[in-house]
């Protein structure tokens, strides 16, 4: 077994395997090791398209050129906006970038804003591996595997609300930076977790910068993307991300999950009893007036608290009408959450939460 060492100066190093050490590189493998999520490899730059950067351990976005090396690691990629892509299942002599944090695989379809441009492609240069020849993975990097997922009965506190949406660029993040902004004005101590997505650190900064204590994602403990997880291993990397964030005692912690509701892992996630048992509450953002309508009531019927729907719809002071007039959803507007009186709005929708359940039960009794 013949490794080659690839001094750090010859390539960029995504931040997705901002936790890799080893520069050993094996190029005798490309060919016959099936690649997992998270293995780490030594890509060339092949032809430049959608993505032009990739971002790299320090968070700089970093131009990427014909001929230029990049670490990287393959995964999949689940992005209505952008493209979808799955790991390879056999050899290729060309891949394509999925996500600007240091996703490669195989495109299978693109959005039509990208058509023209295509994607960035990408060759097989070899495998980064450690010195007894195994390839290197990123997932779980320098962390033990639990034992146990997470268990409501252990997180009583502090509080879960979940940043959902109707799909991607919907809102969510900057619906949690400015819950967050809120909180912190009330003098609330706030942890942001982005749960599912795909490897780029730039929600986690946005939250970050509008107050969280805190701020956390998958890739934390090497995930390339969430895309195509089982929820079981779902739950783990929650339990993870969970006991993290509340090593800070917070008192609230956001958790944002992306895509939409009717996103694979979204709804896996959802309709699970043990994630749902540690939700206080949700804020949901949405398009359009209708879509913020029929994802609520969506939620409401799996039992969540809906807080208030807000997001990209809220922009539209017709479209808020249309809300207000069509539901009893409570319309959060983005000066709404970033105001400390937004504490009093999150334990009114509890209360009023309890009042509905109570009235529901005893409307069933008689």
């Amino acid at each position: 077994m013949k490794l080659h060492k690839i001094k750090p100066s010859n390539f960029k190093k995504t931040i997705i395997c901002r936790n890799v050490s080893s520069t050993l590189v094996n190029k005798s493998i490309k060919r016959t090791h099936l690649p997992k999520a998270g293995d780490v490899a030594i890509f060339r730059i092949k032809e430049v398209g959608k993505h032009t950067r990739v971002q790299t351990v320090n968070g700089n976005n970093r131009y990427i050129l014909p001929g230029d090396l990049i670490m990287a690691t393959f995964g999949n990629r689940y992005a209505t906006e952008q493209l979808e892509g799955y790991l390879p299942t056999e050899y290729c002599t060309n891949y394509q970038i999925l996500g600007q944090g240091g996703v490669i695989g195989t495109m299978a379809s693109i959005h039509s804003k990208f058509e023209l441009v295509g994607p960035t492609t990408v060759s097989l240069v070899g495998y980064v591996v450690d010195e007894t020849g195994q390839v290197i993975n990123t997932k779980y990097l320098n962390h033990e595997a639990p034992l146990e997922l997470i268990s409501p009965s252990k997180t009583q506190a502090p509080k879960v609300i979940l940043s959902l949406g109707t799909g991607m660029d919907s809102g969510k993040t900057t619906s949690a930076a400015f819950l967050t902004r809120g909180l912190k004005l009330a003098k609330k101590k706030v942890a942001y977790i982005k749960l599912t997505g795909t490897a780029y650190t730039k929600d986690r900064a946005m939250v970050r910068d509008y107050g969280a204590k805190m701020s956390l994602d998958f890739s934390d403990f090497g995930f390339p993307s969430t895309y195509m997880c089982s929820t079981r291993e779902l739950l783990i990397l929650y339990k993870y991300l969970f006991d993290k964030a509340k090593s800070i005692a917070p008192d609230v912690i956001v958790v944002e999950i992306a895509d939409g509701l009717l996103q694979r892992e979204t709804s896996a996630l959802l309709n699970d009893s043990v994630f749902a048992q540690n939700v206080f509450g949700v804020l949901f953002s949405a398009t359009d007036s209708m879509s913020a309508i029929s994802g609520a009531n969506m939620l409401k019927e799996l039992n969540y608290n809906v807080i208030g729907v807000t997001g990209l719809f809220t922009t539209s002071p017709l479209m808020v009408d249309e809300v207000r007039n069509a539901s009893d959803y409570k319309v959060l507007l983005g000066d709404e959450l970033m105001s400390k009186e937004i504490i009093d709005t999150l334990e009114q929708s509890k209360k009023t939460e309890v009042f509905e359940n109570k009235m529901a039960a005893n409307n069933g009794i008689c």
